[in-house]
């Protein structure tokens, strides 16, 4: 429901276009990437992976199950919270390895939350957590990166930006773009693997920035 969703609001607040270099179908249980940068760019990727036929559950702060009526489509749907720096943290990583092992997709954010810079003009990924490239080594599942680019321009800022922002959107209706690359086994080594994840996204982030536009800052890769 969560996708379907996103798939029938998205057009209203902005216009979406998607690229893929997926050239076969995904074996099931198989691990999607993307770039983190506003309030909105969860929708923006559901509805993008929704086109292409992925329906993934997804990680997600915490607090957003304490939302009425959203919190309770994300726990009937099977989506993972994440509670961020608590002893709890961890076992979003457990649930995400049971439900790659059961054969769903699961879209992850590599940053680990939002960047906190207050302008709406996208910027690269920032530095990804290590939790990613452990998942992908104790599950063995493929990676696919995601980069995208125009949610920002939907809701960013702070909370009074991003409400104006969502308010507006469907007069303005920004260019929204994803690009979904092409799947990759990362390194079993954490660091080297996060590493390798953070390439493969910004290179997809750049894809999707090229496609509507937008200016491309050299970020600094590790």
């Amino acid at each position: 429901m969560l996708t379907r969703a996103a798939s029938v609001l998205v057009p209203l607040f902005g216009r979406l276009t998607v690229t893929s270099e997926l050239r076969m179908r995904l074996s099931a249980g198989t691990i999607f990437v993307a770039n983190h940068d506003s309030p909105a760019d969860p929708a923006v990727v559901l509805s993008a992976l929704r086109s292409l036929g992925v329906e993934p559950v997804v990680m997600a702060a915490a607090g957003l199950w304490r939302v009425p009526v959203l919190g309770r489509a994300l726990a009937r749907e099977g989506h993972i919270p994440v509670h961020r720096r608590s002893a709890r943290a961890a076992h979003a990583l457990d649930a995400a390895a049971e439900a790659l092992a059961g054969g769903r997709h699961v879209l992850l954010y590599g940053e680990g939350g939002l960047p906190g810079r207050r302008d709406a003009t996208p910027g690269p990924p920032e530095a990804f957590r290590t939790g990613l490239a452990r998942l992908a080594q104790t599950s063995g599942a493929l990676v696919v990166p995601v980069g995208h680019v125009g949610a920002r321009r939907i809701s960013s800022g702070s909370t009074a930006k991003q409400l104006a922002g969502v308010l507006t959107a469907p007069v303005r209706r920004p260019r929204c773009h994803v690009h979904v690359g092409a799947p990759l086994r990362l390194p079993t080594e954490a660091h080297t693997g996060t590493a390798a994840a953070r390439r493969a996204v910004t290179v997809a982030w750049r894809t999707a920035a090229r496609a509507v536009g937008e200016r491309e800052p050299q970020p600094h890769l590790v």
